[in-house]
């Protein structure tokens, strides 16, 4: 009989009766919720070549004069600036002053100097050639030691930030080019020495890994230029066969672990000698420096089981060597909670820099969005929680070296805010940032009002007087000083009031790392309120924040009625006493914080509360985790245990919550699909009773399947690539795909074990089948106690994808551009025009301003119409206008019919490649060369440049406002791979459309 196949949406869960046993008596203890090593430090994030020039012999690194050889150029914000180690001893008062507890550096490792097909050189750090040697821009060796012994006596840490999933970009393939497209595992899988097939993933943990050939192993052959053959320290980084060879990542899927960053030389994360020789680099920058912890760059795009190894074991050796505070935290570039916490739960590592928090504090401060935001984001912070980690240990944020600043937000969000407003949302989401949970992180510049147009390059400017053209027109916040001078000032408002900050929490440990509770949120624009109460003092204090522009008052709920609360911080009343029920009522003023302390602790209970267990239950955001929660009794502060046990064996904790709704997301993704998992609660009241639930059974879910490719109702013709991904994933999957024709049985078409990415080529060049035909694609993998787990389909139409004769923005604009009437489908001066370039319909008409409703009617008809979020028949598109020219675009591929505006274009956008010298630029990929910029048609809103090259293959990219801080490539992705053509020479057209960020030649 055949399997059955299931969705794998929710955990089946086995329902408690009533004469189910009582918990096993082996000892079960409710303890405390876990606060690590690190839950009470404030960072300073920096970068060494941008604060401060202590000396000016290093300059230029000892290379000489030439900035394309040395990578010295004060005049370029892409060159190295002058900063160094020695600048940074010399202002250590200042970063002290500002309350800092540690110094996190970025990347301080010798770095290739000039990368010359970058245009720029290393001085952010993240080319290393030599992981055993300061970059001698920066200094030397003996100086790092130097600034930490200083922060040492001073009662400061030092962080290095790290690398291991690259190294500077020396390898080359040969023919290829030196940034090739990327070559899947499917298309071209790793071959042994013996030229035998094989799936890395199957040995990546396990200590062993296949003899490997540079000239037969990858799908690249991996070539160095003759004078970089010993380049790299250590030695064995000079082993090209320790690297994917993939080529450039376009950041999406599979690639996204073994491509090249932008050329960057991708380690093979998942050999042995990689794991080993990476641990041994960082374990002697502790043992010999007395380095205290450890930002680790790129960490999504390293297999999760280097991380299961480098955490722990980089760990031991901290401890064995008298660092009992140790701490690594890495960079998870993503604001997802189910995503973020998988690096701290089942890939070990201590905590994630809290990307989410940075969005969520940006929307609230500097948006001014609805404080029921924040409630949200910090109700999701037990995704974190588990037996050795939880969110009190991440590093919060507001802005980096990568993204901008938050300077630069505030002022972009706030194109009309005069600079007292500007300086008061920068105070308020530092006030957010430093009392709410987590370690915050001030970005270099930031106590300095410094702003930026943008990230990357634009958000690195010098503490020390700038050279740099770009750097100078920055209109700083709270001053009227510039670039052109020293940026010191300690009397500056932002430092002044980041140093309070600091010297307030100080004072109040509870502030950094007591309990953080949800108290209250405005629906709109208003106060946010939480609660900071440490377990063992047992004192609470309510912190209520207002990002409105007005008052707003405000009854928060507390632990404790009839109890005075002082004022610690904030411009409101001295004292306020709760009601009877326990009520704070606070009034804060516009864009500011105040703060509350208790007179006294909170009442002892006198006997446990009782806790029940809910049904535990698959999380709908990430199918291996299961929520498990519980249900507590009262309202004081309690803090529960959750523990899981498989097969009647031993309890294990999988985290303690100290904050309601009490909860945990167990990770399940190292279990069986299948398996039944027991669990069970404890509660601990701030008396020091307990009580335990009784227990609940769940079972682990089947993994997921979620189809990739081809796109939803896209037009495919030859061999068409199917592919998708599973979660969790896990090495020893085979999924097989299958294709219907026309609504009929589903065939087989191919077979793939190789992970992370799961491919099949269905080839329709032997089905010989009429254009329109309707195909469908899944995906189905069989689980062992399940059955088969099928993916959604995909529903996509052989050949050309046909066109309607019209379509018509059929609607109550209809009048206004010389129809008859109102939603008329029939109305030419309502038909849209088919861009044979790009298969879209557009249509642009000058309207009044208004609210307009319309729908795309098809063949002049309402036969077939299309509505909100493309479907059929379905509610009109409503559009606000403003009034004036406005462009409607219809793509039938999705039947998604938008409107667009001049005023959401960007500035600039060129076509920035490797054709850029044969344009006339001074050299290749120069986004901001005048003869590669494209102009915009206010006809279509499509950008475009018309020009000639010769024959040849390019690679090229969308770069916007004359940067690379935004820019598109293959697929509109962000950041993404080079788009490649051939071209026979002659004229070409470059088109880029910022609806869907596609930039295309033809």
């Amino acid at each position: 009989m055949a399997a059955a196949i299931v969705t794998a949406a929710a955990a089946v869960v086995i329902p408690i009766t009533a004469a189910q046993a009582a918990p096993a008596p082996d000892d079960p203890s409710a303890v405390h919720s876990l606060r690590g090593p690190v839950t009470d430090e404030r960072f300073y994030f920096v970068m060494a070549d941008r604060f401060n020039n202590g000396s000016t012999a290093n300059d230029d690194g000892g290379l000489g004069p030439d900035p394309m050889v040395s990578g010295f150029d004060p005049t370029k914000k892409g060159f190295y600036n002058g900063g160094d180690l020695k600048g940074l001893r010399d202002k250590i008062d200042y970063i002290q002053g500002l309350g800092t507890t540690s110094i996190w550096l970025t990347p301080s490792f010798k770095n290739k100097a000039v990368q010359p097909e970058d245009k720029s050189a290393g001085y952010h750090g993240y080319w290393v050639t030599d992981f055993t040697q300061i970059d001698p821009h920066l200094g030397t060796n003996a100086e790092l030691k130097s600034l930490i012994d200083e922060a040492h006596a001073r009662g400061m840490k030092v962080y290095f930030d790290i690398i291991t999933n690259h190294t500077a970009d020396v390898i080359g393939y040969g023919k290829d080019g030196d940034r090739a497209a990327y070559k899947s595992k499917d298309a071209a899988p790793y071959l042994t020495a013996a030229g035998v097939p094989f799936d890395d993933r199957d040995y990546a943990g396990t200590g062993s890994f296949p003899a490997l050939d540079a000239a037969k192993s990858f799908p690249y052959t991996p070539e160095l230029d003759a004078g970089e053959t010993d380049l790299k320290v250590p030695a064995w980084l000079n082993d090209p066969t320790l690297y994917h060879n993939r080529g450039d990542t376009t950041f999406e899927g599979e690639n996204s672990f073994y491509g090249d960053f932008f050329g960057l030389d991708d380690l093979f994360t998942e050999h042995p000698t990689v794991v080993n020789g990476m641990i041994d680099v960082y374990t002697q920058w502790i043992g010999g420096f007395g380095v205290d912890g450890f930002r680790i760059d790129t960490m999504k795009h390293v297999n999760d089981e280097f991380w299961q190894q480098f955490g722990p074991r980089v760990l031991d050796y901290a401890k064995a060597h008298g660092k009992d505070e140790f701490f690594m935290f890495g960079e998870v570039f993503d604001t997802s909670k189910s995503f973020t916490s998988q690096f701290t739960t089942r890939n070990k590592m201590q905590a994630v820099l809290d990307f989410p928090f940075q969005d969520a504090a940006r929307n609230f401060a500097s948006r001014g969005q609805a404080a029921k935001g924040l409630e949200s984001f910090f109700g999701g912070d037990d995704w974190y929680t588990d037996a050795d980690s939880n969110v009190y240990e991440l590093p919060t944020f507001l802005g980096n070296h990568d993204m901008g600043r938050i300077g630069s937000f505030i002022t972009a969000d706030n194109p009309d805010a005069d600079d007292a407003e500007r300086v008061a949302r920068d105070r308020l989401a530092h006030e957010l940032m430093y009392f709410s949970r987590g370690n915050p992180v001030v970005y270099y510049g930031d106590e300095q009002g410094f702003t930026g147009p943008g990230g990357d390059q634009d958000a690195r400017q010098t503490l020390f007087a700038s050279k740099v053209p770009d750097y100078l027109d920055d209109d700083l916040l709270g001053t009227d000083t510039t670039h052109a001078g020293d940026n010191f000032n300690p009397a500056h408002p932002l430092y002044r009031g980041i140093s309070g900050l600091a010297a307030l929490t100080t004072e109040h440990p509870a502030l950094r790392n007591g309990a953080h509770q949800n108290r209250y949120a405005s629906e709109g624009p208003g106060i946010y309120a939480f609660s900071r109460t440490d377990a063992t003092a047992q004192r609470e204090y309510v912190v209520s924040i207002n990002n409105s522009e007005q008052p707003q008052t405000a009854a928060v709920p507390t632990y404790v009625g009839k109890r005075t609360f002082s004022r610690i911080y904030g411009d409101a009343s001295a004292e306020v006493k709760t009601s009877a029920d326990g009520k704070l009522t606070v009034t804060v003023p516009p864009l500011s914080a105040v703060v509350y302390e208790s007179a006294g602790r909170i009442p002892q209970s006198k006997a446990a509360p009782a806790v029940t267990l809910q049904e535990p239950a698959t999380s709908a955001a990430d199918n291996s985790r299961v929520r498990v929660a519980a249900d507590v009794d009262g309202s004081s502060f309690y803090e529960v245990t959750f523990e899981a046990r498989t097969g009647g064996g031993k309890w294990t904790s999988i985290g303690t919550d100290d904050t309601a709704p009490y909860q945990v997301f167990h990770d399940v993704s190292a279990l069986k699909a299948g398996a039944a998992v027991e669990y069970r609660a404890m509660v601990l009241d701030n008396g020091g009773h307990s009580s335990v639930s009784q227990p609940r059974n769940g079972t682990v879910p089947a993994p997921v399947l979620s189809l990739v490719s081809p796109k939803e109702g896209s037009s495919v013709k030859g061999k068409v690539e199917v592919s998708a991904v599973a979660s969790p994933e896990k090495a020893d999957y085979t999924i097989r795909f299958e294709r219907s024709i026309s609504g009929g049985d589903w065939s087989e078409i191919g077979q793939d074990s190789s992970s992370p990415a799961y491919t099949a080529v269905d080839d329709l060049g032997t089905l010989a089948l009429p254009d329109g035909t309707q195909l469908r694609y899944r995906a189905l993998m069989d689980v062992p106690g399940v059955g088969a787990v099928a993916s959604g389909t995909r529903t996509v139409v052989a050949g050309e994808l046909p066109q309607p004769a019209s379509v018509t923005v059929a609607g109550s604009l209809n009048s206004e551009i010389g129809c008859q009437g109102d939603w008329q489908p029939d109305c030419r001066a309502a038909f849209m025009t088919l861009d044979p370039a790009d298969k879209i319909w557009r249509f642009t008409a000058d309207l009044d301003a208004g609210r307009y409703e319309f729908k795309a009617a098809l063949n002049g008809s309402w036969d077939e119409n299309y509505g909100a979020g493309g479907a059929l028949n379905g509610n009109n598109i409503v559009l606000d206008h403003p009034g004036g020219p406005v462009t409607f675009r219809y793509d039938n591929s999705t039947h998604l019919l938008s409107a667009v505006y001049a005023s959401q274009q960007p500035g600039a956008v060129a076509a920035a490649g490797d054709m850029n010298s044969e344009l006339g630029c001074a050299g290749d990929w120069m986004p901001d060369c005048d003869l590669a910029q494209l102009t915009l048609d206010t006809k279509d809103l499509v950008w475009k440049l018309t020009t000639t090259l010769p024959a040849g293959s390019y690679g090229f990219k969308a770069a916007l406002n004359r940067s690379w801080t935004e820019n598109y490539g293959a697929g509109g992705a962000p950041g993404g791979g080079n788009v490649s053509i051939t071209h026979d020479g002659g004229q070409i057209t470059f088109r880029y459309d910022h609806f869907s960020h596609l930039i295309t030649a033809g």
